[in-house]
């Protein structure tokens, strides 16, 4: 409990949240590598997957190739593109290793998102006339949007709990703090450093969750959150009056 009251008031302290290293800054550079590597793995990504779910071709390469990205690891790539690439290109190996981490999920994303589509509402659709395009325009994209942000939310996720590591190069980030931390064995920065890395990915979770609820078209939402019809109230008195039970009804009044 002491060591959490340390890295509080560690959080707390306003000296923290100035300067050339403060926080904020430290934020903004974090939220920076972020959103511009799932920019990139997304302009890559979410055409090649779209190519895939509307063609039905090149899904096994798709999967193996982001399985194959899956397994390489984050930390040992980052160093391998820094020592390639020399000290003064430290940003793009990191901006790299965070592109190659983020392509996989939103691929998922885009190319399960149309395959999930019934065919029938393909077919339906090239039977009312309408052209590849617009099938993928107005039917399959639409359709597919919301398990193609689940990829992006996974993506971005990802990314922002990883994007840490850029601090052992020397390029700041929330990673910082913990890094040094480490090194001046201040465990009240190294648990500060790690709770805001913690709020971030519970900020992003909480937003692309409400991204992916809204994504969902306005007829599947109605669709999905509305339960089975009820059962009209008086259901025996519309049974009574169906056709067949009143020709019964004329023939009884007519014996009598």
């Amino acid at each position: 409990m002491n060591l959490l009251r340390d890295a509080f008031s560690w959080l707390t302290d306003p000296a923290q949240w100035t300067g050339a290293s403060s926080l904020l800054l430290l934020l903004g550079q974090h939220l920076t590598y972020t959103a511009i590597a799932v920019a990139l793995a997304a302009v890559i990504a979410i055409p090649l997957g779209w190519a895939i779910g509307h063609t039905g071709r090149g899904r096994e390469i798709a999967v193996a190739v982001s399985g194959l990205a899956r397994a390489v690891p984050s930390f040992g790539l980052l160093i391998l593109l820094v020592l390639v690439a020399g000290v003064l290109h430290k940003p793009e190996a990191a901006v790299i290793t965070f592109v190659l981490l983020a392509i996989p999920s939103i691929l998922a994303g885009a190319y399960t998102g149309l395959e999930s589509i019934d065919r029938k509402t393909i077919d339906a659709a090239r039977a009312m006339g309408m052209t590849e395009r617009e099938i993928l325009a107005k039917v399959e994209i639409p359709l597919g949007l919301p398990l193609l942000v689940g990829g992006l939310r996974s993506a971005i996720l990802q990314v922002a709990a990883t994007v840490t590591i850029a601090a052992y190069v020397n390029l700041g980030g929330l990673g910082l703090p913990i890094i040094t931390g480490l090194n001046l064995r201040r465990y009240d920065m190294v648990l500060g450093g790690a709770l805001l890395v913690a709020a971030l990915a519970l900020v992003l979770e909480l937003l692309m969750a409400l991204a992916q609820r809204m994504s969902v078209p306005r007829g599947l939402r109605s669709t999905s959150t509305a339960g089975p019809p009820a059962e009209p109230a008086g259901r025996g008195a519309d049974h009574a009056n169906t056709p067949e039970l009143q020709g019964d009804r004329t023939v009884e009044r007519t014996r009598t």
